[in-house]
Order: structure tokens, then sequence, then C-alpha cells
């Protein structure tokens, strides 16, 4: 029994729950193991899976970012509308990216220079961010002139559309700065002991505000391909993304204490995420049940979190 308990709330464990979820649901739902089924269920967690790479950070370091769905929305306002005003959709694309990596950056410095909480500072933007996104529109979803502007969503490789790929190289990526890298060692050595790290050398503050900047690059990345595949500039996109994309980490054994995170954990979490919503989509659950199965999820993954916390306390 305590040798499943382990197996059960460690890595591996996730992974065996995730397949045999994936295979009853595979032989129970129709038209679920589709091809055309599946590459929707990738592209729906494109923008989950990309924030989730960097919030994977965040949270490892101690922090968490809620302003991840503005930053969102926002950024793809950003693109759709330097590109709309310049004519040129690397103008906009270079100026979503400087947009959200301008948010990531304040947060940072916020945060680890003048100390106040996450919670209150992400929470702060995001409200800052909402509104200034939809003061430029004036409310409204803003159109795409150049057609070539849906490529970014629409373009296919080898049959598997772009922003797939696009997630696939960002958990490559990320999980190599996790695993390979100083700065991967350093974030989880800080959200394992701020103190001790600073006391071993570590520019704790400068970290966080890396961290927090990538988050919002990222995040810019994530609004650009959002606003192609929804061909406009939504300034009410990404509402409530922040919480699908802690809820992935932490699900995929990414602690909320810090100091313990998985790529592939997180890319399991992501994939769950997902499968459940598309589950609900193809059984025609209304939109109203799936706000109760996500508030679930979200709880269950703080539940994991805790017991394998508590896991960890006890082997220590």
């Amino acid at each position: 029994m305590t040798s499943l308990k382990k197996l059960l709330l460690g890595e591996q464990g996730l992974v065996v729950i995730f397949a045999l979820a994936f295979l009853v649901v595979s032989l129970t739902v129709p038209n679920f193991l589709t091809e055309r089924n599946m590459l929707g269920l990738l592209q729906s967690v494109v923008t989950i899976g990309i924030v989730a790479c960097t919030m994977m950070f965040c949270l490892a370091s101690r922090d968490f970012d809620l302003s991840v769905g503005s930053t969102v929305a926002f950024s793809g306002m950003v693109a759709v509308m330097a590109s709309n005003a310049t004519g040129s959709i690397l103008l906009g694309l270079v100026a979503a990216l400087i947009c959200g990596g301008l948010v990531g950056t304040v947060n940072g410095v916020v945060i680890a220079r003048f100390r106040i909480n996450a919670l209150i500072t992400t929470l702060a933007t995001m409200q800052i961010v909402r509104g200034l996104a939809l003061i430029a529109s004036d409310g409204r979803a803003v159109g795409i002139n150049d057609p070539s502007f849906y490529q970014l969503a629409l373009s296919r490789f080898l049959g598997i559309p772009t922003p797939i790929w696009v997630m696939a190289l960002f958990f490559v990526a990320f999980g190599f700065l996790l695993n390979r890298t100083v700065f991967g060692k350093n974030t989880l050595a800080i959200g394992g002991n701020p103190e001790a790290s600073r006391l071993a050398g570590v520019d704790v503050a400068r970290m966080r505000i890396w961290i927090f900047a990538l988050q919002g690059l990222v995040c810019a990345v994530a609004g650009v391909l959002l606003a192609s595949r929804i061909t406009s500039g939504q300034p009410n996109a990404a509402t409530g993304l922040e919480l699908s994309v802690i809820s992935a980490c932490v699900l995929g054994g990414v602690s909320l204490a810090g100091g313990r995170a998985a790529m592939t954990g997180v890319i399991v979490g992501v994939l769950i995420m997902g499968i459940a919503e598309n589950v609900m989509n193809l059984l025609n659950i209304q939109a109203f049940y799936q706000y109760v199965v996500r508030g679930l999820i979200l709880l269950m993954a703080v539940l994991l979190d805790n017991l394998r916390s508590s896991a960890a306390g006890r082997r220590a």
C-alpha cells in the first residue's frame, strides 16, 4: 500500500494515471482518437502549454503570476494593431514581444526590488494590463488587415499546425533550461531556500526579475499565436488563463512551496487539462459544467501538491 502511494504521488504515478485516463477515454468517447480531434486537442492547449513553460519557473522559485491572461490578450492586441499601423507583421511581432517583456520585467522589479507580495503585484498588473487592452481597442475586437498574419496559426509543417510545433519547441527548450543549466538549478535552489541561495552567491533578486521577464516574453508569443488563431486582437481573450496554467503546473508536480518542478510533469498536466475540456465538448456537456470541472481539477491539483509536500517532509 505504501509503495502504491509513493508511485501515485511521484512523477511516474502521474504518467500512469494519465495513460490509464487516456485509455479509458479512447475506449468510451466516440471520435476521440480521430486525427482531426487529436490535432484539435493539441491546438486547444497551445496557449496553456506555452505559458506553463515559464509559469513552472515562477512556481519553482516560490512566486506565481496572475497577470498572464491579461498579458497574452494585451500582447495579441499590440501585435495586431502594430502590424495594421505599419503594414509589417514583423514589426507587430517585435512590438508584442517588447510589451510582454516590459510587463514581465515590471512585475519582477516590483516583486524582487520593492519586495511587494507576488499575489498583490500580479493581481494589480492583471487589472492594469487588461484595462490597457480595453482602452487601446475601445473595448472592441481589432480585425487583422494582412491575411498573412493568419498563417502564423494556419500554416502546417509535416501536416501538423505550426503552433503545436512552437509549443513542442518551448517544452524542449525550457526543459533543457530547467535541467541542464545554471539558471534552472538556481531557480530550484531559490525555491527550496532563498536565504541559503543568497549566501551561496546567487543574486536572488536578479534571478526573480529574469524569470518574470521570461514569463512576459513567453506570454507575448502565446498572445500572437492566439490572435492569429482567432483572427483578431481580442481585449477579453485568455480570461481565466492564469488558473488553468497554474492548475496544469501543480497537477504536473510543480510545488506551490517552490523548489520542485519537472517539464515532463507539466506536459502531462497540460494534456490532462486539454483532455478534460475536449471530452466534455465531445460529449456536448454545457460550458457551465466545464467551469465546475476546472475548479475541481484545480482543487485536486492543490491537494496532490499538499500530499507530495507531506510525503517529501516525512522522507526528509
